[in-house]
């Protein structure tokens, strides 16, 4: 079996910020075009798309994004005995790793693969919406990412981590009137106009949603505010940027309407963004075949993933791969061989290649 660790570490010294995946991207495409004919390879931007055409009954897309965050001190990855430390390491390199490892598989061994399967690498997952590369295939060509099921291979830590929540962000905007703040009788404080929602905001607890059994907790916060002109002058304008984290059971529009309902005093109310959350389709056949055959540990997804974007196209996706997702993003990230491994031996043996 290919060394995964070390295919690891070989993506995570090519460095990947968010926007900077074309060197990346060209080394994967030149990997996948090295097993062709047996997989169609499709080059959308910096996104990559391998698929088999064996006929199957159903397919199955396995997905990683290739961008990291920026690098705090670890760029350059570092091994440890059988743990990689390094930016990317756990999100998601070993996931990138292990999907082009089973490319391989499945192209050295088509006739011994169960499903038709759908390799997805794409760019520009850590950063804003519109910048997303599988927002983007969805957009301009739906038919190279679609399926029976998709697996994103987030850090899961071998868990799969089914669903995920919606994400909404809403700015309120506070107006007063400017005045010396020697004559504040003379004005009106738009930031002590926002107190009482600030207020509301902190104290607001949206509770837990059961949702297939899964307790998806939500989240209410005042992330941003904005306001003040100078130090001796009464401020005019003030705004709040609210994030509501909701479960899957929660439309878009009833979280939106709630959110409002907290800040319904502010002078303008606009939605900054809005993500629709993921249902855990756990009773769907492909679902629990994968969950039931290997005995996998499940627990809802805190947190927006891609599969949401799956799941609006009516496709069931979960969440599935190496690395602590509590480390993703820190200055200590690392992924073991035990990790990485375990991770390619479920995903081989469900796709019948392993």
């Amino acid at each position: 079996m290919i060394d995964l660790l070390a295919l690891t570490e070989e993506l995570c010294a090519i460095p990947s910020e968010s926007l900077e995946e074309r060197v990346l991207a060209d080394v994967v495409e030149a990997r996948v075009r090295a097993i062709a004919p047996a997989l169609t390879l499709d080059r959308v931007g910096d996104n990559i798309v391998a698929r088999t055409q064996l006929g199957r009954e159903r397919r199955v897309v396995l997905g990683g994004h290739l961008d990291t965050v920026p690098a705090n001190g670890n760029q350059v990855p570092r091994r440890e005995g059988d743990v990689l430390h390094g930016l990317g390491t756990a999100d998601m390199k070993g996931g990138v790793a292990i999907v082009l490892a089973l490319a391989e598989a499945v192209a050295a061994q088509p006739h011994r693969a169960r499903f038709d399967v759908t390799f997805v690498f794409y760019a520009a997952e850590e950063i804003a919406e519109q910048h997303n590369g599988l927002r983007a295939l969805f957009a301009d060509a739906p038919e190279l990412v679609t399926g029976d099921l998709a697996v994103l291979l987030e850090p899961t830590e071998g868990w799969v981590e089914a669903g995920c929540q919606g994400t909404l962000h809403l700015r309120a905007t506070y107006r007063g009137a400017r005045a010396h703040t020697a004559r504040p009788w003379m004005g009106e404080n738009a930031i002590h106009k926002a107190a009482a929602a600030l207020a509301r905001i902190a104290a607001g607890d949206p509770g837990p949603v059961d949702v297939d059994g899964l307790q998806f907790r939500q989240a209410l916060q005042a992330v941003r505010i904005e306001g003040g002109v100078a130090n001796n002058v009464v401020p005019d304008e003030c705004a709040i940027v609210i994030n509501r984290r909701f479960a899957p059971s929660v439309s878009v529009d009833q979280a939106e309407a709630e959110t409002r309902a907290l800040v319904a005093d502010a002078d303008v109310i606009e939605v900054v963004n809005a993500s629709v959350a993921a249902p855990p389709n756990l009773w769907n056949p492909l679902v629990a075949e994968l969950i039931g055959q290997f005995d996998l540990g499940v627990r809802p997804k805190l947190g927006w993933t891609d599969v949401a974007r799956f799941a609006a196209h009516g496709i069931p996706a979960l969440n599935f791969g190496p690395g602590d997702p509590t480390i993703a993003h820190t200055a200590g990230e690392f992924v073991t061989r035990e990790s990485v491994e375990g991770c390619y031996a479920v995903l081989g043996r469900f796709l019948g290649v392993v």
